[in-house]
């Protein structure tokens, strides 16, 4: 009998997952994770991305029995240990789905090249973004550094329609072998989940990492909120938004099965990006923001060192305060991870964020802004906290979106965004329900003042901005 492997990684799904269909399609299937935090360039997961971890494999391993196929868990160097666990299965074939990251590609060659040599099978498949990064570029044959083209020219294709869960069957039957169950590893042994202290109470609360919760929340959406989407999206006193970002992460919901569920709202929509956006703006808006995250990976695929390098070599000479810098350094910056800053709508989001796991999108740009712009701080300090608090936090849209705001990215124009946290709450928290929400002891003795003088600190950035001559404006 054949064994035939499929390896998950961000793509903890059964449906419109092509990688385990062909699997299923050559029989005694198998699915296979590998926790990697050990290959060269690998990022390890953050404490709130572990945790998301823990319940999607839960997630997965159940849709996985109710088909007939086990699934194994092992750790260690991504190619080392899917070599061994091949080799000890006898298997005749391996599937995944292709991953963007330059580490991550690696890994995936070394193991096609193994294969190869070998006379195994391998096969990959596209299945996490609408479009691969090698296939859209400029006429140049570059890749795009500004959004609005990049996101015309992509929605000028078709994208494919989601595909089905293969027949259940179809998984490796029979006891595994000693090496095999040697070689696997129970999840609770992972320690995804933590324990002293255990700080996951709002997590616990606020979600339920499946991928059954993952498409209700895409018909709630599609049948009420989208409509209003182009301006509730920017008001965290509304529940406005998808709430999809950590399901599409993790791959529990493919970007395919949202944007055909989406062309479906439209009054004889089809799943293309033609078939999306008219009469309402809602939709077409929300389709824009699937396009943000496919401008993020094909920003990672083509910069590798995305979350450490500035994209603009200009700003590698840029003042930045690290953590060690001055006296108050450590201080501010623990202070801003902390919600402690004095700034209301800054200190809402920090808590927002560290109590479930993420933190509405327009507080994030209005969080992210203040760090760099009026506590100096280097933009990487906060992508290492986003990354290690946020469920939702992927390698390619968090770097991207803080070199956004620093400047330093693509589609920077103007480089210098400075967003106001009063002004912004203003704008959008009119009742002050979503600070107040956060941030109870608002207007009492215990409130802290602010850190820093938010119109000095504006001038001392803009002098900054000036040595390297970028273009200001304040939102």
């Amino acid at each position: 009998m054949n064994v035939s492997v499929v390896w998950f990684r961000d793509d903890l799904r059964v449906a419109d997952n092509p990688a385990l269909l062909a699997a299923a399609a050559d029989g005694g299937a198998v699915a296979l994770y590998v926790l990697d935090e050990v290959s060269d360039g690998i990022r390890p997961l953050g404490g709130a991305a572990k945790w998301w971890l823990h319940h999607a494999l839960k997630d997965l391993r159940s849709e996985l029995n109710a088909l007939g196929i086990p699934l194994l868990l092992c750790r260690g160097p991504g190619t080392k240990v899917t070599q061994e666990l091949l080799t000890t299965l006898g298997a005749t074939s391996i599937y995944w789905n292709r991953r963007y990251g330059g580490p991550e590609r690696a890994v995936d060659g070394a193991l096609k090249e193994w294969a190869q040599e070998t006379g195994l099978h391998a096969e990959s498949f596209q299945a996490s973004l609408l479009h691969e990064p090698w296939t859209v570029t400029t006429g140049a044959g570059n890749p795009y550094q500004v959004f609005t083209p990049f996101w015309r020219t992509v929605s000028a294709h078709d994208f494919r329609a989601p595909l089905g869960k293969p027949d259940a069957g179809r998984g490796l039957t029979g006891e595994f072998s000693p090496e095999t169950s040697l070689m696997t590893e129970e999840l609770e042994s992972w320690a995804l989940l933590p324990t002293s202290p255990d700080w996951a109470g709002g997590l616990r609360d606020t979600w339920r990492p499946t991928a059954a919760a993952a498409q209700e929340l895409l018909t709630d959406f599609l049948q009420g909120p989208v409509g209003d989407y182009s301006d509730a999206r920017d008001r965290p006193d509304q529940h406005g938004t998808s709430r999809l970002s950590p399901y599409l992460r993790w791959g529990q919901i493919s970007p395919f099965q949202v944007w055909a569920a989406l062309a479906e709202t439209r009054s004889g929509g089809t799943a293309t990006a033609g078939g999306v956006g008219a009469g309402s703006p809602g939709p077409s808006v929300f389709a824009s923001e699937l396009g943000w995250r496919e401008f993020c990976w094909h920003q990672l695929f083509h910069h590798p060192d995305l979350a450490t390098v500035n994209l603009r070599s200009q700003f590698d000479t840029f003042p930045w305060r690290t953590a060690e810098d001055d006296e108050l350094a450590p201080e501010q910056l623990a202070a801003w991870q902390h919600g402690r800053t004095g700034i209301p709508l800054v200190d809402a989001g920090q808590r927002e964020l560290w109590h479930i796991g993420t933190m509405h999108n327009r507080v994030r740009m209005v969080a992210a802004s203040f760090l760099i712009k009026n506590l100096g701080f280097d933009w990487r300090l906060g992508e290492q906290w986003f990354w290690d608090t946020l469920v939702d936090a992927d390698a390619a849209s968090n770097p991207a979106n803080w070199q956004w705001v620093a400047g330093s990215g693509a589609d920077a124009a103007p480089y210098f965004r400075i967003f106001n946290p009063v002004t912004q709450a203003k704008k959008f928290d009119p009742m002050g329900r979503y600070v107040t929400a956060w941030v109870p002891e608002l207007a009492t003795e215990q409130y802290p003042e602010p850190l820093v003088d938010l119109q000095q600190s504006r001038r001392n950035a803009l002098a900054d901005y000036a040595s390297i001559k970028t273009v200001s404006t304040e939102v």
